[in-house]
This record gives C-alpha cells, structure tokens and sequence, in this order.
C-alpha cells in the first residue's frame, strides 16, 4: 500500500490492511522515531491503559467514544503483531488465525457434534477443552486462572472456577459471617500492632468482599470504578461549597469538610 493509500484510503473492507500498513511505515527506516524504538515491554503500560479506557467508554454507555477506544485497543495488538512479525515469531494473521481455531475448537456444539443446552453447559465444556488443550489434566485445578489479570479480576476467577467443585457458599447468609469473620480478624491485628499480618488480613477482607460481589453476579471492578467516580464527584462538591463560601481545603478543618460531604453525598442521590 503506498503513502497515499494509506493517507485516502476510503474503502470499507481494506481498513484493516491500511492499519497494517501504517504500522509497517512508521517502524520503517525513515518512518517515526518513537515508533522505531518501542518494545514489546515498553507498549505494556499503553496496553493496560488503553483496555481500561475501553471499560470506561462501555461503563459510561459512550458508544461513539467507545469506537475511538476500541480503535486505540486494536492498534495494540496490530503494534504488537508488528513487533513480533520483524523478529519472525508470528503476525497478525497467525494471530488471528490462532483465535479462529481456538474458537471453533471450543464450540463443538457449534461446529462439530458436540452438545452443549445452555450458558453453563458451555462454559464447563469450555474449561474442559482448555485444560485438555494446554495439558494441565493433572495440574492443580486451579493452575493458571486469571494469571496476569488485576487483583480484582483474578480474584473472581479464582472464585468461580473453585465453586465449580461446590467449594462455594450454599447460602449468602455464609458470605456475609465469612466477611464478618475477616473484619474482626482486621480488628485484632490492628491491635496487635502487627503490619504484616495487618496486611494479609485486610487482603483476606477483600477478598470476601469480592466473593458477595459475585455471588450477586456484580463485576467488583466496575463497582470500585462506580465508587471512585461518586467519590470524585462528591468531593469536587465539597471543594466548590467551601469555595463559595469563601474557603478552601486547606483552611477548612476535617469538621467543616465533613458536613460539607454529607451535603454532597445527599445531594448526589436525590439527583
């Protein structure tokens, strides 16, 4: 594709392959110098936050800042396609072949004789074939899950796939005793003065926390995202009440802030 296909390009079907190309230009002689210089370890950071601004846009419901997000998200893997295309270990058609194969290998019920009724019989069958694919029939059953994901998604994971041994709750009520149980444990370290063990407590919290989360079938990142946003939002509320009032946070005292907060916070849900 030459310089000015790819400035005009307009047809609908060979976007794709103008992305391709960009790509190659700009990692090629002459081409753009930070382009030139990027590594697989050195895109890490732009990948994670290009996949989290593509949550955001689907939390906010923003659906055409969504499309420029998902573009940003697919220029990641075509970079990294390109990357790995010039050392010759794969591209992107390898790529996306690979992800073809494993998704109709996964869905024999779909293109085999395979018989799979509904959501749940899908996913098990899903597990089945994965662990069969990668050899980890005699790994511990939990060997791999979520590995790489943050803390909150793996932990979800972790979770999920134990229930499906029934090591799970049968009832919320044992949940909510379990994160009753954790807190106290938090309580006592706290007394104790130990850090260490303070800290391993508080993660056992949260990861209580995490499990009532999925029991109720709640995505405990977006509820954090959700809990971030009201507080940003209702602290800039705080801010701007005291400075229309002639103050400021520096000079107001924890006391002011506070009533200033519960203002805020009521005022957040009656709107």
């Amino acid at each position: 594709m030459t310089d000015d296909e790819m400035m005009h390009c307009p047809e609908k079907g060979r976007q794709v392959e103008r992305l391709r190309a960009i790509m190659h230009r700009l990692r090629a002689p002459g081409g753009c110098p930070w382009d030139a210089e990027q590594s697989h370890a050195s895109l890490v950071g732009n990948l994670i936050e290009e996949c989290y601004e593509t949550v955001d846009a689907i939390q906010r419901e923003d659906w055409p800042h969504l499309s420029e997000e998902l573009g940003d998200l697919l220029l990641q893997v075509v970079f990294h396609s390109e990357l790995a295309e010039e050392a010759g270990r794969f591209d992107l058609d390898e790529v996306a072949r690979g992800i073809s194969d494993k998704l109709v290998r996964r869905h024999p019920h779909v293109f085999a004789e395979g018989d799979a009724g509904d959501s749940e019989a899908v996913l098990k069958q899903w597990d089945e074939i994965k662990r069969a694919e990668k050899g980890h029939q005699e790994e511990p059953f939990l060997h791999g899950v979520g590995k790489g994901l943050p803390a909150l998604l793996r932990a979800v994971k972790l979770q999920k796939k134990a229930a499906k041994t029934g090591f799970d709750w049968p009832e919320e009520e044992g949940v909510l005793d379990k994160i009753r149980e954790e807190l106290a444990e938090v309580e006592a370290e706290i007394a104790s003065g130990d850090g260490e063990a303070l800290g391993r407590e508080i993660g056992d919290l949260v990861f209580a926390v995490v499990n009532l989360a999925r029991r109720r079938s709640l995505d405990p990142e977006a509820l954090l995202a959700a809990a971030n946003a009201r507080f940003e939002q209702r602290f800039g509320a705080m801010e701007a009440q005291l400075e229309s009032e002639g103050s400021s946070l520096e000079e107001a005292d924890l006391g002011e802030m506070e009533r200033r907060w519960q203002l805020a916070k009521e005022r957040s849900r009656m709107a």
